[in-house]
């Protein structure tokens, strides 16, 4: 018998939205470049000005204030390289840059890659839940302080982090502040007014959007990023290259429906995750949260499975159940996540992490059917290795 699978691998990305794919299939069938001077050229510059605002209207920004990109890990790279050659080119003397131990790669690497420029690069630490230490962030963050980047959820284990706290120990010292977004924008409620950063990096196929686009938010009264590539001009110069109207349909639209159920799909969410952890607790599956009880996305799961790789598990259900797992897979190894490693879990217990994303379009029969192939391969994975199920 074949069945498409369920899909619970929203960490990594969301199913495409409906109406994502009709704003897409729509902007494909009527070809224009913006920067054309006749009908189709007007018709496609709509189409972006139109995304532009929806997704500006998503988070409380000002269309004026995005900046297209093909997704998060070039926003996170525009923010951070963008502000450290500005001010290198402007004469501003602060060259430290502090993010925290559990960043993704798209936020480590950009800065890393700066410390060959003269940049200093200090990474703040985390606590077991993965809750950036405050107290340490503001002992690291100094008046040589350029950017501060700190996520608002993380993308292995949905934690929430406290970005207001951020923002005041950044801005005590006058330093810029960066949020990689791109897990909770349209997922939770997000406004930049409230939370008073100066950049915001967005990515689409997060929110139900089309892969490989994506956008920065650029505050009016911050600094603007200078450019890390450069062509035609367009956006100001800030990211030249022809828009892909089609995909910032896509982004458009789906900014426009989640704008609309932010509420509704983190009831959603939240509601599929607990019915998932009472199935596997029913079943007698013994599994600890990462996170305990901090606040994590409405939906998200991360969950240390005792006794078994979660590599196994995540193969053995392949064909039936999406899910990934805490570990990265580098130069043919395979390596814990440096997440699990900064949050203190020792290689055997990262091994041993299911990430779960319960999405908008998951039901109450796949989320049972779900925990109990899980619990399945759980015990098949605990018997080939002579443990028990408890």
């Amino acid at each position: 018998m074949t069945y498409n699978p369920i899909y619970l691998d929203g960490f990594s990305t969301m199913p495409l939205a409906p109406e994502a794919r009709a704003a897409m299939l729509s902007a494909w069938s009527a070809p224009g470049n913006a920067g054309s001077p006749h009908i189709a050229g007007e018709r496609a510059a709509a189409t972006i000005e139109q995304a532009r605002a929806s997704v500006a209207r998503l988070i409380g920004a000002a269309p004026s204030e995005i900046v297209f990109t093909s997704g998060a890990t070039e926003a996170n790279n525009l923010a951070i390289g963008g502000i450290a050659r500005l001010a290198v080119e402007t004469g501003n003397k602060r060259r430290r840059i502090v993010v925290s131990a559990v960043e993704h790669k798209a936020v480590l690497e950009p800065a890393r890659a700066l410390l060959d420029k003269g940049f200093d690069v200090v990474v703040a630490p985390v606590s077991r839940t993965g809750l950036v230490d405050l107290t340490a962030l503001a002992a690291l963050v100094d008046d040589n302080t350029l950017l501060v980047s700190v996520m608002m959820a993380n993308n292995e284990t949905g934690t929430l982090q406290p970005i207001e706290d951020v923002v005041a120990i950044g801005r005590a010292v006058g330093a810029l502040i960066h949020t990689d977004a791109a897990q909770a924008v349209g997922k939770t409620s997000v406004d930049v007014v409230d939370l008073n950063v100066d950049y915001l990096s967005i990515s689409a196929h997060k929110f139900y959007g089309p892969v490989g686009v994506g956008a920065l938010y650029v505050a009016a009264a911050a600094p603007t990023p200078l450019p890390i590539q450069f062509g035609g001009g367009q956006q100001g110069g800030v990211r030249p290259g022809t828009e892909p109207v089609p995909l910032l349909a896509g982004l458009g639209a789906a900014a426009q429906v989640a704008a609309g159920r932010i509420e509704e799909d983190a009831m959603h969410g939240r509601r599929l995750a607990d019915r998932l952890r009472s199935r596997l607790a029913e079943r007698q599956v013994s599994f600890v949260s990462t996170t305990g009880e901090t606040s994590v996305l409405p939906g998200s799961l991360s969950l240390v499975m005792n006794g078994v790789e979660a590599d196994d598990i995540v193969l053995a259900l392949g064909r039936t159940v999406c899910l990934s797992t805490g570990s990265a897979c580098a130069s043919g190894q395979i390596l814990p996540s440096h997440v699990l490693l900064a949050m203190g879990f020792d290689h055997r217990e990262s091994k041993s992490v299911i990430r779960i994303f319960c999405n908008r379009y998951n039901s109450d029969a796949e989320i049972d059917l779900a925990a109990s192939l899980i619990a399945d391969a759980l015990l098949q994975a605990r018997h080939r290795t002579g443990r028990s199920h408890q």
